[in-house]
């Protein structure tokens, strides 16, 4: 029987720019960018070479130390430029669509039901597996391994961010057939999270083979991470695998067309879009134009993801391999003299210093000022006010500050990852980047435990 979980802890950071439920059209882009940074837990190695050819489906990079998981193009087209970094680190491959559209076609003709070593060898060759996470430390899950669990979250409640009823009402089809593949990779049952009165639940076949529960409370209560630690936590030597329910689509159509097309209905959202709405688009796709045609000035910051998780991709606007949601808000680029002791009527606030604590509904414009830097890190208590998990959130970016490997494990790092505590560095007052922080202890515990 459905369970119903009541998130209290959390906040629900109320924005200007909310996309509106209606279709604006469909971006088609001449170039597209892949990032090897979208995914942790990888290490990047070159199949193809600047100016090569390549067919959608067609793998363009693979992992060095798990070389069966493949990354491929999203589209035919040519190899324009491959942007590396510090010691040749891979940033940014580039890739000129052409209109041929010449594909990969990949055999589904065998039935992969109960069949989970070829269901996992076509997800491998289309390049859909790194859509599938491993928790703990959030990394493409290992292939070779058998999860515990497999969560899925059916709601995004960051703000701004695209709402799900709308983006994947019409996709039954796909999503069923993805379900029914991946239940072949546990013994367990799958989780499949819905917020409270959604109707997602209702294009579900066969519901009798899931286990389905409800979430309701303010964000971060769609994070798979905060559902994982309500229902079934992650403990030393688990291993849960999650992934978003949007990319659920993206599998079912690989398993019943057999073609990689990672094409997403997103939201163009934030203060600064003058039409806010939702668009058909390809994951990597430059979105230049989308951007430049939708906003009333040039100081911006454009976000593929939400605004708490997001990255700025203002440089060279594109969508993330993982994003359902483009942002764009303004620039904080100015200098606020004395701007702490102004009433702030339009500033949002957690503390409620501001006389905008008196108006509970309003929508506020915000930038990416800061307002000041860096200061000494003291207990606070903000912290576990906005986090629901059976965490010490403080305590825990302290041990990872410290190197203390014990502490980290004992105070929860296994359970976590950057976004489930974005919120806490959302409203830290010593401006402390705790995402960040909390990936390094991440990475330093896999090392050790490699």
């Amino acid at each position: 029987m459905a369970k119903t979980y009541k998130i209290r802890k959390g906040l629900d950071i109320k924005l200007k720019g909310e996309p509106l439920p209606e279709m604006k059209g469909q971006i088609s882009a001449k170039y597209f960018v892949l990032r090897p940074d979208d995914f942790f837990g990888i290490i990047p190695k070159l199949k193809l070479k600047k100016n090569d050819t390549v067919k959608r489906g067609e793998v363009v990079y693979f992992d060095k130390n798990i070389p069966e998981i493949f990354f491929t193009s999203p589209v035919s087209g040519k190899i324009l430029d491959i942007i590396r970094g510090e010691k040749r680190k891979i940033i940014e491959i580039i890739i000129e669509a052409d209109e041929k559209d010449e594909l990969v076609k990949f055999d589904i003709t065998n039935d992969f039901t109960d069949n989970p070593e070829l269901l996992k060898n076509i997800l491998l060759a289309s390049g859909a597996w790194p859509l599938i996470k491993q928790r703990p430390y959030g990394i493409v899950a290992n292939p070779n391994d058998k999860p515990r669990d497999i969560f899925i979250s059916f709601f995004d409640s960051a703000p701004l961010t695209a709402d799900f009823d709308f983006i994947l009402k019409d996709k039954k089809e796909q999503i069923n057939t993805a379900l029914k593949a991946l239940k072949n990779f546990t013994g367990s049952k799958l989780f499949l999270n819905f917020k409270k009165d959604s109707k997602l639940v209702d294009i579900i076949d066969n519901k009798g083979d899931y286990e389905i529960n409800y979430f309701d409370g303010p964000h971060p209560a769609g994070l798979v991470g905060v559902q994982i630690n309500h229902i079934k936590p992650v403990n030393k030597g688990d291993i849960v695998w999650t992934i978003n329910a949007a990319d659920l689509v993206i599998v079912g159509n690989i398993l019943l067309t057999g073609e990689y097309y990672p094409e997403r209905t997103v939201a163009l959202s934030g203060s600064e879009i003058k039409n806010p709405g939702y668009y058909k688009i390809v994951a990597g796709s430059d979105i230049k134009e989308i951007i430049k045609n939708n906003t009333e000035n040039n100081n911006y910051r454009v976000i593929s993801g939400s605004v708490l998780t997001g990255r700025n991709v203002s440089d060279n606007p594109s969508l993330g391999f993982f994003d359902t949601t483009i942002t764009v808000i303004p620039e904080g680029n100015h200098y606020e003299m004395f701007g702490w002791a102004a009433p702030g009527l339009n500033k949002l606030s957690n503390s409620k210093t501001f006389l905008s604590a008196l108006i509970p509904n309003k929508k506020f414009e915000i930038d990416t000022n800061l307002h000041g830097g860096e200061r000494a890190y003291v207990v606070t208590g903000e912290y576990e006010k906005v986090c629901p998990m059976d965490i010490y959130p403080q305590l825990l970016v302290k041990a990872v500050i410290t190197e203390d490997i014990d502490k980290m494990e004992q105070l929860g790092i296994y359970e976590v990852i950057e976004e489930d505590l974005a919120l806490c560095e959302f409203v830290c007052t010593s401006k402390i980047e705790v995402q960040s922080i909390i990936r390094s202890g991440l990475e330093l515990i896999r090392k050790e435990m490699s």
